[in-house]
């Protein structure tokens, strides 16, 4: 009886501390999705979208990694009013959505820029730019697009829309 008792008590401080540091590592930072998650998310319950193009070489990329998308406000809004997802351009993963297949076409050439950010986050007159952030409606039609950094600020006035 009492090795049962101990070892129930084991089990339950283990599910009680894996559960509560999943917590906490979920509330400290942002719930990025792929985009077969997010396809999934999308269909079970709607909400607004907000989506990250990176490159590992773009320094107001990393620093909006490490300024604003650390900034717990921005982390909070973020979490609860959008499904996120974050994209290197550079990827050379074949990324299925909506029924469509994209690929990094460009992977050989020197700015190698996938598929879906050109697709998504292209302007007219104007060169593909890093940063890219797209926000997008519950019905996967784009609001508002950024090209440049954005601080914790600039970007929470804009999730706060």
């Amino acid at each position: 009886m009492y090795k049962k008792a101990t070892c129930l008590l084991f089990i339950m401080t283990s599910l009680l501390f894996f559960s509560t540091a999943g917590l906490a590592q979920t509330q400290g930072q942002i719930n990025w999705l792929s985009f077969a998650q997010l396809e999934d998310s999308l269909r079970v319950a709607p909400k607004k979208v907000f989506i990250d193009f990176y490159a590992d070489w773009c320094g107001p990329c990393l620093k909006m990694q490490e300024v604003a998308f650390k900034d717990p406000e921005v982390i909070r809004i973020i979490n609860s009013d959008f499904y996120a997802v974050q994209m290197n351009v550079e990827t050379r993963d074949t990324i299925y959505f909506g029924q469509q297949i994209f690929v990094n076409k460009r992977w050989k050439k020197r700015n190698p820029i996938h598929e879906i950010p050109l697709l998504m986050a292209s302007r007219k007159d104007a060169p593909f730019t890093l940063p890219a952030l797209v926000f997008l409606d519950e019905n996967f039609k784009a609001t508002a697009r950024y090209f440049q950094y954005l601080d914790p600020q600039q970007l929470l006035a804009i999730l706060q829309k």
